[in-house]
């Protein structure tokens, strides 16, 4: 092994570890997972994750205009300190996406500086805030989130007929 190898590794647990600090977060405007230009390249030096399409995915997610739905009919969290609703139900889905099996496996999300760079995460909820959410997740929350789902499904639907297949 190079020795530069085990530099590299403390370097990024380092980062990780400055991302995940524990701190006292003011109100959050904005959801924490944000999306932003990604750029996928191929390279000796390049950060991996196995689900390297997850960033796509949420940009589709915010294009479509999921987003915006479930934080505006989901009504579960009084505060966002630091997450909105669509953090913690788009972390979840992401999870699933990634591999994860149960909720626990969040943390291996959380700790993947490639991971939260492709959604354009700072940090992502830690699985006992994660749980926590899902607990006050009530019958009501699931139709609000069905119905934020449909928002954002007609959307796509009426965007498609505009765009059709006439001129082919």
């Amino acid at each position: 092994m190079k020795r530069t190898y085990p530099k590299i590794l403390r370097n990024r647990k380092a980062r990780i570890a400055r991302r995940l600090k524990p701190r006292c977060w003011p109100e959050q405007p904005q959801p924490m997972l944000s999306g932003s230009n990604i750029h996928y390249e191929m390279a000796n030096r390049a950060q991996a994750v196995s689900c390297g399409g997850i960033g796509a995915v949420h940009l589709l997610a915010q294009k479509i205009g999921l987003v915006d739905p479930i934080n505006d009919q989901v009504q579960v969290l009084k505060r966002h300190l630091p997450y909105h609703e669509s953090d913690h139900v788009l972390t979840v889905a992401y999870n699933t996406i990634a591999g994860g099996m149960r909720i626990e496996d969040l943390e291996l999300r959380r700790a993947n500086e490639a991971f939260l760079n492709g959604l354009g995460a700072q940090r992502l909820p830690d699985p006992n805030t994660a749980g926590d959410f899902t607990r006050r997740f009530g019958q009501a929350d699931t139709r609000a989130l069905m119905e934020a789902i449909n928002v954002a499904r007609q959307r796509v639907g009426r965007n498609s007929r505009r765009t059709s297949w006439r001129r082919w």
